[in-house]
């Protein structure tokens, strides 16, 4: 049974079987692309960054960096494909994505009451009732037989 940490790595023997789809390494490399592969494995699915990858799999920019390019040249896309067609691995990526952009208004932009507490006129109650009340007033009308 695989531990919680380990349930996303590959064997060497399960590797061999996605190697060819891989860039060929060329130069003086310090980790190879199994570790690569793994180290990609653990942060899609423990979600952490790329800063916060333990230490025994490498240099996290070099394993980005080699991600990054891999992304970019459509290897990614044909691993993942093959690990699932060839049921070496069960691949569940699950993603929530949420944005926290934050835009400051104006307090007077929110539709926010003033803090001011408005007082009705002491003047209004002084001065009694309305001097002038305008009522519609429908025209009478005359009756035909009149």
């Amino acid at each position: 049974m695989l531990t919680e940490d380990r349930a996303m790595q590959l064997s060497r023997e399960q590797f061999e079987h996605i190697a060819a789809l891989l860039p060929r390494q060329r130069g003086n490399v310090r980790l190879d692309n199994f570790d690569v592969v793994n180290a990609i494995l653990y942060v899609a699915a423990n979600g952490c960054k790329w800063r916060a990858l333990p230490s025994h799999y490498g240099p996290w920019h070099t394993l980005y960096t080699r991600m990054s390019r891999w992304a970019k040249g459509g290897v990614l896309d044909a691993l993942f494909e093959q690990l699932q067609r060839q049921r070496l691995l069960h691949v569940r990526i699950e993603a929530v994505s949420l944005d926290s952009t934050l835009v400051k208004v104006h307090p007077d932009g929110t539709g926010a009451l003033k803090k001011t507490v408005r007082k009705p006129s002491g003047a209004a109650a002084a001065a009694g009732p309305p001097s002038f009340i305008w009522l519609p007033r429908l025209p009478a009308m005359s009756s035909p037989g009149a």
